[in-house]
């Protein structure tokens, strides 16, 4: 699925249907390509184990006091506010990616930040580009935009409960 080098200028590495490529198969990006049993399946392991992991840090916050609902507040605090920068990360990483593979022109640079060029794709790279940024990538950016939205939810939850126990 990826674009020889010799259909177009752009360093092979810097075309958007390789760095599409290279997303899709990097461990933390993947994630959100699984499907959506899957996808939510791990995204509760995940948190499960941060919960764990995260569960002495809590207790070290709240050592002066042994309210065992602040602590678990606490802790889903912690979690749900790595779950958001997660969530970001990985809705920047696929935007950037959806954006370079819509656009008609693709800003690359040859051999340093001083050289850079602007490529207008030919007319079968940019439909093709094109199916693959609606038809593939959107979906995973629709998935990590409403899993941001839950985990934001889930925080703001969890920090006005923390305010009421407190």
């Amino acid at each position: 699925m990826c674009i020889q080098k010799n259909r177009c200028p752009v360093p092979f590495h810097q075309q958007p249907l390789n760095e599409y490529c290279a997303l899709k198969s990097s461990w933390f990006f993947n994630w959100s390509t699984l499907i959506v049993s899957d996808y939510i399946l791990s995204m509760l392991y995940i948190f499960s184990i941060f919960f764990v992991l995260f569960m002495p840090l809590s207790i070290f916050i709240i050592s002066n006091d042994d309210n065992f609902w602040k602590v678990l507040l606490i802790d889903f605090l912690i979690v749900n506010f790595i779950f958001v920068f997660i969530f970001v990360r990985l809705y920047l990483g696929w935007s950037y990616v959806t954006k370079r593979l819509i656009s008609a022109t693709v800003f690359y640079e040859e051999s340093g930040w001083y050289d850079g060029q602007i490529w207008i794709k030919n007319i079968e790279s940019l439909t093709k580009d094109r199916l693959i940024g609606l038809y593939e990538v959107t979906p995973f950016m629709l998935r990590i935009r409403y899993s941001l939205i839950v985990s934001l939810v889930f925080l703001t939850i969890d920090n006005l409960l923390y305010l009421l126990v407190k």
